[in-house]
């Protein structure tokens, strides 16, 4: 039987319908809405868009038709700004991480902006989640510069980096004129380029209030597409003693995802847990520990369930009594919702008999699929053939099987279920958040963190136990933290990055003179001691081990890295308005063109995040030809930073055969014959090979 969406349909392939879909893959923001000549509203594409976002410039709102879309002063300056590359740095910094050598998860301090430029290489289409909380455009919040020629020798001033010549970062006021201008000018770029981080089942969460709600919204439509909005979340917060109208508590997260089609395709779905539901796993866990027999454990989880008082949450779950090699599971419907379902034969494996077929059909519309449930363990046998068989719901189900799929919950008491579908709409009162922050930090050294506890609802709920989550206006570090939760409680694999810009804490705002008195002197300084923080809480409540089951032990650590300009001089952005004869001095001046005050580490890293490797790779010193090299990621990169360099440690890196192979161009002290012969050394290894296979060669 061929399925409807797979027929042939005896033409070739439309090739320009398959070139405007993958236009809109790569450029969702050129596909608007215009009229045609007979007045009819079509899809097209908005060519002089197209060539902006390719880098040629022309005045786009002259001369076209009228067409629906977002327009403000300054957005073709933002497309300018995207499409500048960095030349920033990411430099170490030792002192002020936890377990720098071993962590994967990175704490980024600068102006996020730059930051996303740098994180395109190694980064790009690898992050699960993005969450931020970016200011909210009340006139009151910080707002981030918008000077499009010079981005990072604003923040390198800013960040007390280079001679301040009086530049710095504002609140955004409305009798500026640009109210919702400023702010959509710093948003934009960095939606922009955070999108290209996302992996293809990748989702962006992003708080916002009623001020700029409505442009957020049309703006990721045209950067995300709006056919990848997801929801529009409520969060309630609770009422203010400040309103004279209407008491407004509340905030929404606006949900995009990188590609919905893609979403669906693979049929992923998002559950979270109810209340009640990790107490039976974890009683679970813990009788397991003692006993191995599947009968022995059911008996004593039927006994713990027995004892518990009717007000426990998991009391409302005790159906999850029975117990298989997947865990706790209850029985469900087999038959199919509504009724007139498939009819086919299931064999019993006992009687070798057709099983007696459900009223209402089979709940799973193929044997085929029958069989495979029955394969995983989600259909259980009864004694005979006179009944249909039991369709088992796990308490966790089976990794890749949707045990609770929107059809199969139509045929189920979901008050039973141990797993729910999110609501649009959650409360949690703001307070709670800042009661614990000035716990855990011993004074509230920061207005309305964000609550972590419901940032790690939010993360599990959607990336499960796997992947990065990116939060680049990472304010108190509360995203950090609840990952870190995550990952001690279910073992997961979940990595984060925060940037947070150093914003100093100032003298006339009462936290801001709080946080300057226990030694915080930037908003960077408070993210990083509540992660340290957050870190030493839980090992103390967890000791060294993650959970009963024996998983890997959790990182807590984060590696610190502070945005500043390149090591390199010659990568460095040369000065404006310089003549051409103080230019040849530069140029003379940069003939070993390496800063003097830069570690092997700081060239390191820098070359990394170059070369499109992630900083959280692990890094050894091997010792090769007597030199000393970095080997990144178990090999695959070899850096060799030694100021000399010969033909035995060429033949040496040969014989390792990285992937890549970057050293200084001044280790060949001028020898081009020994350059030339490096050259054509690792053209010869390459020639006939896959690229996979080949060694990519580099100086600098």
């Amino acid at each position: 039987m061929t399925n409807p969406d797979t027929s042939m349909n005896g033409q070739s392939l439309d090739i320009a319908e398959q070139r405007r879909k993958e236009l809109e893959q790569l450029f969702p923001a050129i596909f608007t809405e215009t009229r045609n000549d007979q007045g009819e509203l079509k899809v097209t594409i908005d060519l002089e868009r197209l060539k902006a976002e390719l880098g040629e410039f022309t005045d786009i709102y002259d001369s076209r038709r009228e067409r629906y879309g977002m327009d403000w002063p300054g957005k073709r300056d933002c497309l300018r700004l995207i499409q500048q590359p960095s030349t920033a740095t990411l430099k170490p910094c030792r002192e002020e991480s936890v377990d720098f050598d071993t962590t994967e998860n990175l704490f980024i301090e600068g102006d996020n902006l730059e930051v996303l430029k740098l994180l395109q290489k190694s980064y790009y289409g690898k992050v699960k989640m993005i969450y931020i909380d970016p200011p909210y455009n009340t006139g009151k919040e910080f707002i981030y510069p918008d000077n499009f020629s010079e981005s990072l020798d604003t923040y390198l001033q800013y960040a007390g980096l280079k001679d301040s010549e009086g530049r710095t970062f504002s609140t955004n006021t409305a009798n500026e004129g640009r109210f919702h201008t400023k702010w959509l000018n710093m948003m934009y770029p960095r939606l922009y380029l955070a999108r290209n981080l996302l992996r293809e089942d990748g989702v962006i969460f992003i708080s916002i209030d009623d001020n700029e709600v409505e442009n957020l919204r049309r703006m990721c439509d045209e950067i995300f597409g709006e056919e990848n909005f997801i929801a529009s979340l409520i969060w309630e917060k609770g009422r203010k003693n400040d309103a004279k109208l209407f008491s407004v508590g509340h905030e929404y997260v606006l949900v995009f995802a990188r590609s919905l089609s893609f979403l669906r395709e693979k049929e992923v779905i998002w559950r979270e847990e109810k209340p009640g539901a990790k107490e039976i796993w974890d009683e679970y866990i813990a009788i397991k520990g003692q006993v191995s027999e599947i009968p022995e454990i059911e008996e004593r989880l039927k006994d713990w369930f027995n004892g518990l008082p009717q007000s426990h949450p998991s009391k409302k779950l005790q159906r999850y009594r029975r117990v298989d090699q997947n865990g706790p599971w209850r029985d469900d419907n087999i038959s199919w919702p509504g009724g007139d379902g498939p009819d086919y034969d299931v064999v019993h494996p006992r009687t070798g008999k057709p099983c007696k077929v459900p009223e209402r059909g089979w709940v799973y519309s193929t044997p085929e699929k029958m069989q495979e449930m029955i394969r995983l363990g989600v259909v259980e046998f009864r004694d005979d053939h006179t009944q249909p068989p039991i369709r088992k719901s796990h308490l966790r189900p089976i990794k890749g099987v949707d045990e609770n799929s929107d059809e199969l919950a139509e045929n189920t008491d979901d008050d039973g279920l141990a797993v729910k579908v999110r609501g649009s709409y959650f409360y949690k009162q703001s307070q709670v958040s800042v009661k614990y922050l000035r716990s855990l930090m011993g004074a509230k050294v920061f207005d309305n963190p964000k609550d972590h506890v419901e940032l790690k609802k939010l993360i599990k709920y959607c990336c499960g136990n796997e992947g990065i989550v990116l939060d680049f206006f990472s304010g108190s570090g509360s995203t950090g933290e609840a990952v870190f939760d995550i990952c001690c409680e279910d073992g997961a694999g979940l990595r984060f990055i925060l940037v947070q810009l150093p914003e100093p804490n100032r003298e006339n705002d009462k936290t801001g003179s709080i946080a300057l008195k226990h030694g915080y002197k930037t908003i960077a300084d408070i993210s990083k001691e509540r992660l340290r923080r957050a870190g030493d809480k839980i090992r103390k409540e967890r000791g060294s081990e993650l959970n009963f089951e024996g998983r890997l032990l959790c990182d807590l650590g984060f590696k610190v890295l502070k945005l500043n300009q390149s090591n390199f001089k010659l990568w460095q952005a040369p000065a404006k308005d310089v003549s051409d004869e103080e230019l040849l001095e530069q140029m003379e001046l940069n003939v070993d063109h390496i800063d003097p005050n830069a570690s092997q580490e700081d060239l390191l890293y820098e070359l990394l995040i170059k070369a499109g490797v992630m900083p959280t790779e692990k890094v050894e010193q091997v010792e090769l030809a007597d030199h000393i090299l970095f080997s990144v990621a178990e090999g695959s990169l070899l850096v060799h930073l030694e100021d000399d360099i010969d033909q035995a440690l060429i033949d040496a890196v040969l014989a390792k055969a990285p992937g890549q192979f970057i050293c200084l161009d001044k280790a060949f002290h001028g020898n081009d014959q020994l350059k030339t012969n490096a050259v054509k050394t690792f053209e010869a290894f390459n020639q006939g090979k896959e690229k996979i296979d080949q060694i990519d060669f580099k100086t600098v």
